[in-house]
């Protein structure tokens, strides 16, 4: 009898199922914002799979994610279930905040999505097309003030490069950073700035609703169910895409990367995230591994350059 009852009790916890952490995931932005709105979505997606029981988000805003970025490394070294989202604005803002702590003092799992920019103007502005706020730019480049991300993002550089596509000294542009992508959104809605700058899920809903007019999108091609040209298409040579991703506490051991490493695999498989990227608009470009750090050393490289070029980094 003692045998059965160890028997049943051992049955029913195989039975139960696995879950890996219960994990914290940092999104170092104010709410609303791109990482704001992954970490909430892996939120979802990682309990509605089965892969974590409980899952947390806590907002630390502040310098382009470099405040909780060190916070982060910092407070959570050596826990495995500790993770912080961040990407692209984030290799800009170390550079361009000459942040002590780095992205080398985290644990890089997967590149997660990729995203391209949109400008906007609020519909209410006498900016139509593209070619009116180049024109605008042109005859002023201090006059029109543009509102995006942290200083050093993606939001930043984009503004920059279409400056230098337009002839016009990118060290010269009006930019104004918010922490976060709702904070930008009021002020882009308010009038508060000539133009917005940001990834097009940030604007989608207010494009949609008409308060928002959608001038370009920063993809080489048009992108299917976007009803605006790109940059290229619009007279200035510009592609860029940002692109987001998930990281670990530093301090882990092999296993336990292994583990982690493991459940994004699971996640990025999985039906609930792949719809996800279909609702959000997000591009599926996964990336893990050895592949994913190897590729993140080139984009730190890559985004040093552009930043010195458009003035932002000495």
């Amino acid at each position: 009898m003692k045998h059965t009852f160890l028997a049943t009790i051992f049955a029913a916890a195989i039975a139960l199922p696995a879950y890996a952490a219960d994990y914290t995931i940092i999104a170092p932005a104010a709410p609303g914002g791109g990482w704001d709105q992954t970490a909430r979505s892996l939120q979802s997606s990682l309990q509605q799979e089965g892969i974590s029981s409980s899952v947390q988000v806590q907002n630390v805003p502040g310098a382009g994610g470099t405040i909780g970025l060190a916070q982060f490394s910092s407070q959570s070294a050596g826990n495995p279930n500790a993770l912080i989202v961040g990407g692209y604005v984030m290799v800009g803002a170390i550079l361009t905040n000459k942040s002590p702590v780095t992205l080398a003092n985290v644990t890089p799992i997967a590149r997660l999505t990729g995203e391209y920019e949109a400008v906007v103007v609020p519909a209410s502005s006498d900016i139509q097309t593209m070619a009116d706020l180049v024109a605008k730019l042109k005859a002023d480049p201090g006059a029109v003030s543009w509102g995006g991300g942290s200083a050093g993002g993606t939001d930043h550089i984009t503004a920059g490069l279409i400056a230098k596509a337009s002839g016009v000294d990118p060290t010269k542009i009006n930019y104004v950073a918010f922490s976060g992508g709702g904070e930008a959104l009021a002020a882009i809605l308010g009038g508060q700035v000539t133009a917005g700058v940001s990834s097009y899920s940030e604007f989608e809903s207010q494009v949609k609703a008409g308060t928002l007019r959608l001038l370009a999108v920063s993809s080489d091609e048009r992108i299917e169910g976007i009803d605006a040209p790109t940059l290229k298409e619009a007279g200035t040579d510009v592609s860029i895409q940002n692109w987001r991703m998930v990281a670990a506490a530093p301090g882990l051991s092999d296993e336990e990367v292994a583990a982690i490493a493991a459940d994004f695999d699971k996640l990025h498989q999985s039906a609930s995230w792949q719809e996800t990227l279909k609702t959000k608009g997000w591009a599926d470009t996964y990336l893990s591994g050895d592949e994913f750090k190897a590729q993140l050393e080139k984009d730190v490289s890559a985004t040093q350059g552009i930043l010195k070029e458009i003035g932002l980094v000495q």
